[in-house]
């Protein structure tokens, strides 16, 4: 709990209706809920989907496994992170943000996105 509330103070938090909009405009979406719940829960169509274990393998400027991150951390873009609850979103905009990207987390998490009727992937 500490390190998520420790995060948390590092980034900003946005609304899930203005993280879309953002997603219009060339922003990332970044979820990093595991496989098992996008199949259950659903999923942001165009969203970078990495398991919040591999976030920093994967987002490593060295490596820049991923190009949708690799294209926001040498742009002006920024990586909205999304997850069930907002915890491991927070934990990977925290991870995130100290490799050099701007970063926020998704107010709410996945159940903020539904809230808000925003798209899912069928």
């Amino acid at each position: 709990r500490d390190l998520v509330a420790d995060a948390r103070l590092r980034v900003d938090g946005i609304n899930p209706t203005d993280a879309h909009r953002a997603m219009g405009r060339g922003d990332v979406i970044f979820d990093v809920r595991e496989p098992a719940e996008l199949e259950s829960e659903g999923a942001i169509e165009g969203a970078v989907h990495i398991p919040r274990g591999l976030v920093e393998a994967q987002a490593d400027p060295h490596l820049l496994a991923n190009e949708a991150l690799a294209a926001q951390r040498d742009g002006e873009g920024r990586v909205h992170a999304l997850c069930a609850s907002g915890a491991s979103a927070a934990l990977a905009a925290d991870s995130l943000r100290q490799m050099g990207y701007g970063t926020t987390v998704i107010e709410g998490g996945l159940a903020g996105w539904k809230k808000a009727d925003l798209p899912l992937r069928a």
